[in-house]
């Protein structure tokens, strides 16, 4: 409440306000906390998603070479796929029929 206290209160309003303001402080560190242990928990799913994303780039490069060297799929194919791909979902759709996903 700041200088009414003082004035009316004396020492005992100056302990009030510092009260005060130490509970603010202690309610903003608690939010600190608070926000820091999400932005951890969020840290460490990105940091999972992308081992993962990784993990699934190698498997699928295994899985096309594989294609390819048994003969499932010929390279001229797979580069006009992953040309279709890179140019976009709304190509694939026209050129297919469809969506990516279907």
């Amino acid at each position: 409440m700041g200088w009414g206290r003082t004035l009316l209160l004396g020492d005992i309003g100056n302990r009030l306000d510092i009260a005060d303001t130490e509970r603010d402080i202690n309610h903003l560190r608690r939010r600190l906390r608070s926000q820091s242990r999400v932005d951890d928990a969020q840290d460490d799913r990105l940091d999972r998603l992308e081992e993962e994303n990784a993990q699934l780039k190698l498997y699928l490069a295994a899985l096309l070479r594989l294609l390819v060297a048994k003969g499932t799929l010929s390279e001229a194919e797979l580069t006009t796929f992953v040309d279709v791909i890179d140019a976009g979902e709304s190509e694939w759709a026209d050129e297919v029929g469809g969506s990516v996903l279907d």
